[in-house]
């Protein structure tokens, strides 16, 4: 069976897409070997999270600019929705294994035993997670709506107008690992550990989509640009 030919199946959609996000955890858990289980396991879902959900954005400017990624379109719903779940292991683990459910550490707190009380210590590490928390509403409030059924129930205009949070959900996501990838450790009293490898990556992932998403409207503009000009031998014709 053709690749295209399943693309209308929405069980071979969620297979495929399921096999892809397996490889991608597991290249990201490889490329973050020399970490912890728990700090390795941690990115490589968010990584695999951030390519999914970023596909999923790109693909509808992608068909714009080369007509043939058309066929690819219906995959976007099943690439939102396990780019969903994988942010939502990712939040597990930060959450079992990084502050251990103590919530006021998710958000820079620590507790002082002399003072008996929460102090904070990392101001961006609570206001990342702040704008992470967000993005995990978000996405799962999307992922939840991501189906005929909930298109049947909101109707199409209101399906449509709160699927629209996609690029807002893309752009709180970016938010978030910029800054885990270039200022968490930034902080003076703390051994620098070596770069992440993956900031090339990400900065060509996100590159990568506003090209896109540029090129699509480019094109849409003059697309309509000419659709307007008035058409025979009129004065504004000739002008």
């Amino acid at each position: 069976m053709r690749f295209p030919s399943l693309m209308r199946r929405a069980s071979a959609r969620h297979a495929t897409v399921l096999v892809v996000a397996a490889g991608v955890v597991l290249a990201f858990g490889a490329m973050h070997g020399q970490w912890s289980p728990m700090h390795r396991w941690n990115r490589a879902f968010a990584d695999a999270s951030l390519t999914l959900l970023s596909l999923s954005v790109a693909l509808g400017p992608l068909s714009r600019v080369v007509r043939p990624a058309v066929r690819f379109l219906p995959i976007r719903r099943e690439l939102g929705i396990h780019a969903g779940l994988l942010a939502a292991i990712h939040a597990s683990v930060i959450l079992v294994g990084w502050v251990e459910w103590d919530l006021m550490r998710l958000f820079g707190f620590e507790w002082h035993p002399d003072l008996q009380t929460y102090v904070m210590l990392q101001h961006g590490f609570g206001l990342a997670n702040a704008i992470g928390i967000a993005a995990l509403v978000l996405i799962i409030l999307l992922a939840a709506t991501s189906s005929d059924f909930a298109v049947r129930r909101l109707g199409p205009s209101g399906w449509k107008f709160l699927q629209m949070g996609v690029l807002p959900l893309w752009w709180l996501t970016v938010a978030h690992v910029g800054y885990f990838l270039f200022m968490h450790f930034l902080s003076f009293h703390r051994t620098m550990p070596e770069p992440n490898p993956l900031r090339f990556w990400f900065t060509g992932l996100v590159l990568l989509v506003l090209a896109l998403r540029s090129a699509a409207y480019l094109k849409t503009v003059a697309i309509k640009g000419r659709a307007s000009q008035p058409q025979g031998g009129g004065i504004n014709a000739e002008v």
